[in-house]
This record gives C-alpha cells, sequence and structure tokens, in this order.
C-alpha cells in the first residue's frame, strides 16, 4: 500500500482552519480554490470536481472535532483503496496540518502525491492568505 503524507503550517489559528477543514462542502472555497473547481454533498458524501474536469466521490468517514480531524475515503475510480485523514493540531503562533493518504494499487502514488503537493500548496497559501485579511 503506498501512503502519502503531508505537513502544512499556516499562521490561522487552529479554530479558524478546523472551521475550514470541516465545512467539507465547500472545500473548493476555502482549502482548494482552483485545484478542485466544485463540490456538492449528496448523502453521507461529497462529490468533488478537480481543476482537470476528474470527479470524485468522497464518502465522508469522520469528523471529530475533539482531534480536529476529517476522514474520507475516494470510492470508484481508478483505486482500489483510498483513505486519507486531514489533522489540524496547535503549531507556535498558527497550526498544522497533518494530510495522510493510503492508497492501491501503488502504481497510483505518483499521480496521487502530485495532486497532494498541490493541494497541500494552494491549502498553505489559501488559509494564510485568511489569516492576514483576517487581522
Amino acid at each position: 500500500m503506498a501512503s502519502i503524507r503531508s505537513e502544512v503550517v499556516v499562521s490561522a489559528s487552529p479554530d479558524e482552519v478546523w472551521a475550514a477543514v470541516r465545512d467539507v462542502g465547500r472545500a473548493h472555497e476555502l482549502l482548494f480554490p482552483g485545484v478542485l473547481t466544485d463540490v456538492r454533498l449528496e448523502d453521507d458524501a461529497r462529490v468533488a470536481t478537480f481543476g482537470n474536469g476528474m470527479v470524485v466521490r468522497e464518502l465522508i468517514v469522520d469528523l471529530d472535532d475533539a482531534e480536529r480531524r476529517f476522514v474520507y475515503a475516494s470510492v470508484g475510480g481508478r483505486a482500489t483503496h483510498h483513505n486519507s485523514s486531514i489533522q489540524v493540531l496547535p503549531h507556535e503562533q498558527g497550526s498544522r496540518l497533518i494530510w495522510i493518504t493510503d492508497l492501491l494499487p501503488h502504481e497510483l502514488r505518483p499521480a496521487i502525491a502530485a495532486l497532494v503537493e498541490q493541494g497541500s500548496a494552494v491549502m498553505k497559501a489559501t488559509l494564510n492568505a485568511r489569516a492576514r485579511s483576517a487581522r
């Protein structure tokens, strides 16, 4: 199984960051503008449209307010297994986000890692910009 881990440090408070992460239906606005172009909620899932046109159904596994942890599993597509979590932790004067993705088959790792890398960079820039404008 391939595992991808990304850590992002931002200047926004953990409460501000968690509010954005837990608003799963607005990830295209609050976290990943441009990487995601649309998100719609359906029952216990969200359907995310990526900038490249790919559409992915993600089951919402858990939204844990106490741990500030969001877990989702992508279904369908080429992956036989795809599970991700994003957790928000306090870090100095801001927050640290830990994004972990586990997937099969292993051959999909380069493509998914590229999306996670792009998403992490956009998420960091977006959250930092919101924190600056809030001050």
